[in-house]
């Protein structure tokens, strides 16, 4: 496991949440040689359905991994406890 480098979310009491952190998250996870993003589907949302995505693998994940949700908290939630599941300790 890498040094975080100095790389903590601010808190925000209004904002505050997992989301806050996703671009912490994503750079920790290329890091550790892990290939991952998140992205939002226009046509999804436009439809009704959960528009966020994340996807991740590479690295120390044995096979790829995806998370979808309604919001990016939502997702990056998911994709945080999915993560860990697969035994990344995911520092955020």
């Amino acid at each position: 496991m890498t040094r975080a480098k100095g790389r903590w979310p601010t808190g925000d009491a209004v904002h505050g949440g997992v989301e806050d952190a996703a671009l912490l998250i994503l750079e920790w996870l290329g890091e550790q040689g892990v290939d991952a993003m998140i992205r939002v589907d226009a046509e999804r949302l436009r439809q009704g359905r959960p528009a966020w995505t994340f996807a991740a693998s590479g690295g120390p994940l044995a096979t790829g991994l995806r998370a979808d949700g309604a919001s990016a908290g939502e997702c990056m939630g998911t994709a945080l406890l999915r993560l860990r599941e697969a035994g990344l300790p995911v520092p955020f």
